[in-house]
């Protein structure tokens, strides 16, 4: 198996090296990751200008590249710029969880999506910051499910969620708002800093991936890069 190993946290994310090293045993490793952070930047791509790529190698043998921008243009990278073939892509593994309407926001999750409109199988992977460290050693867990569930046969693109204490793994749709801001003056004269707060409501349903993440379960959610609404659609042309 062809891997891609991408995130949102850069080269210097201290999960980067551990995460390939725990994909040897799936397979051929390749790393292609942004060279600074880029949470929040979505799914934009720079097609205005030229961006450096350096590489590296990671135990010896897994070759890195190092882009200076974005999630989706590390994947762009990888398939459109080397000309690799990949089995599966894999985005994280991020610190701070990537569920509810903060997937539209998410460069993790803006991977995957890059990932299947250029034809490729894709999972996000997400945990909370104080569990950073801890959540690689639940991926066997989530392996073993995918393949024994024959997720990517079923569909190609999965947002995957891991909390502290993980319970078992439930199949999700995507929640509300979970994380929102507010906005506070800064040093400098008019200046302005986004400060986060949670806005995570409670709806005691654990088909969504926010209410199953906060009742400690893993969760698996399809995503699509489709963004019609098929029920208005459907509406609107039968009308």
């Amino acid at each position: 198996m062809r891997i891609l190993i991408t995130n949102d946290d850069s080269i210097s994310a201290e999960q980067l090296l551990p995460l390939a090293k725990y994909c040897r045993k799936l397979g051929e490793i390749t790393v292609a990751v942004p060279k600074y952070e880029q949470s929040a930047k979505s799914h934009g791509i720079n097609i205005h200008h030229p961006f450096e790529v350096t590489q590296q190698t990671f135990d010896g043998d897994i070759p890195v590249y190092v882009v200076d921008s974005t999630p989706a243009d590390c994947v762009r990278f990888a398939v459109l710029g080397l000309k690799l073939k990949f089995d599966l892509i894999i985005s994280g593994i991020n610190r701070g969880f990537n569920m509810g309407t903060d997937m539209l926001y998410s460069g993790t999750v803006s991977a995957v999506r890059e990932a299947g409109i250029l034809g490729f199988p894709a999972i996000a992977l997400s945990t909370s910051p104080e569990y950073y460290d801890k959540a690689l050693n639940h991926l066997d867990t989530v392996f073993d499910y995918i393949t024994g569930h024959k997720l990517l046969e079923v569909h190609s693109l999965y947002n995957i969620n891991i909390p502290p204490k993980s319970k078992e793994i439930k199949i999700t749709r995507q929640g509300g708002v979970y994380f929102s801001d507010t906005f506070v003056e800064a040093e400098g004269e008019n200046m302005y800093q986004a400060s986060g707060i949670c806005a995570y409501r409670n709806s005691d349903d654990l088909t969504l991936d926010t209410d199953a993440v906060m009742a400690g379960y893993i969760s698996i959610t399809p995503i699509t890069i489709n963004m019609t609404d098929r029920l208005i659609f459907e509406k609107l042309v039968n009308n």
